[in-house]
């Protein structure tokens, strides 16, 4: 056997044990609402090498990457049988996406993919490309998961090869490796992304958040993420979808917005995390952005702060499709602890932890926005009017040398 193909496995093993291994640290500073950490918790590296290669030597003598990641983003997420999963979106060289899962001992680091990709069953009409799942726990027993689907627009010209549909996918499993497709989610809706599963049921009925728009890529006249129910989950159907978080001109969901992941329930409200849109001169900017319904009328925004929740920062701003966060999956601990798993730049997948009591005090009492620029001013004023009876400022003194200091 050469001894050189030897050699370059045992480094690809070291490398990627090391890569999982990693302990991952905390990030600075901290904004008060939530920690970032380091590291990215899962990239293409952490794909496992098997999956990538032909470790024979005699059918792969050179020991060439057979078949390329580009990438792993997206996870949806639940704690199962007291570990942190990962239903990760990994997309190959070829831009197919699939699904597989990773697990994590703690949440943070140290995650870790199954032996084997996840097989999805297809319906009649073959999915072309799968992704960005969303797992729920529901009450009635089953641990569901929603995707997006896509297929070919039949009626585009032979000329467009990019034309798409976008439907939303439905799968169900008890154990998160056997997974039973059922059809494909029915609306009103040209198109369907970014549809999430309620995890309770809602006057006996499934409940949906969906995100309903005219084009593959524009949301158009439907944009704004959607609630309806279903009496069914093995055939769903939506036969009414109500706008409960519509796009709003120059905010940060203006050109399209869709739920994240399902939301948690507190004694206040149901927490949701979203993603919203808009289009700059550099293209479109993703970021995720907060708002609490009403315990028992869902369709009631109850609270809304202005402004995103997380934004791409540093080298999240760099990558596939640069300038985008996006989460469809989190974790809230029974400690209180909520672990915020997004990608960046559909490239990389980070994780961010809070708590629930935080992020309450985030949506309940930071300002909703004005939606004009005087109002964002008197919200200002009106802080600083505030804390004149609080004064921390240091005695800071300047000296001409740059240096300062401080009694």
């Amino acid at each position: 056997m050469n001894t050189n193909f030897e050699q370059r496995i045992s480094q690809m093993i070291r490398e990627q044990e090391l890569l999982w291994q990693t302990a991952n640290i905390k990030a600075k500073p901290n904004n008060g609402l939530y920690q970032r950490y380091k590291n990215p918790i899962l990239t293409a590296k952490h794909v496992p090498f098997q999956w990538k290669y032909d470790l024979n030597p005699s059918t792969n003598p050179f020991l060439i990457e057979r078949f390329g990641i580009n990438a792993v983003l997206n996870p949806g997420a639940i704690k199962w049988n007291d570990k942190y999963i990962l239903m990760v979106r990994v997309e190959g060289t070829d831009r197919k996406s699939f699904f597989a899962i990773a697990e994590s001992p703690n949440g943070i680091d140290h995650f870790r993919f199954w032996d084997y990709p996840i097989v999805m069953p297809e319906t009649a009409d073959p999915d072309t490309n799968i992704y960005d799942i969303r797992l729920v726990i529901h009450e009635d027993g089953w641990i569901y998961g929603l995707f997006c689907t896509e297929r070919r627009d039949a009626n585009a010209s032979d000329s467009d090869q990019s034309a798409a549909i976008a439907q939303c996918g439905i799968a169900r499993t008890k154990n998160l490796i056997d997974w039973e497709r059922l059809a494909d989610l029915k609306t009103n809706s040209a198109q369907q992304r970014n549809v999430v599963l309620h995890p309770e049921f809602v006057e006996g009925k499934y409940a949906f958040y969906t995100r309903p728009q005219d084009s593959f890529i524009e949301a158009g006249k439907g944009g704004g993420i959607g609630f309806g129910l279903s009496a069914s989950i093995e055939h769903a159907i939506i036969t009414e979808e109500t706008v409960i978080d519509k796009k709003v001109y120059h905010t940060v969901y203006e050109a399209k917005n869709g739920q994240g992941p399902a939301p948690i329930k507190t004694s206040k409200g149901w927490l949701h995390l979203a993603h919203g849109v808009r289009n700059t001169a550099a293209g479109l900017r993703y970021v995720l952005y907060m708002f609490m319904t009403d315990l028992h009328d869902l369709t009631k925004v109850i609270h809304k702060p202005a402004g995103y929740f997380i934004a791409p920062e540093g080298e999240e701003r760099v990558g596939d499709v640069s300038n985008v966060v996006f989460c469809n999956g989190w974790i809230a601990d029974d400690d209180g602890t909520v672990y915020i798993y997004y990608a960046s730049s559909d490239t990389r997948i980070h994780v961010a932890t809070s708590t629930i009591d935080q992020l309450v005090d985030y949506v309940v009492n930071n300002p909703e926005d004005g939606l004009r620029s005087a109002t964002t001013v008197q919200t200002i004023i009106n802080l600083i009017d505030q804390n004149r009876a609080f004064d921390f400022t240091p005695n800071v003194n300047v000296h001409l040398n740059g240096q300062s200091t401080v009694s």
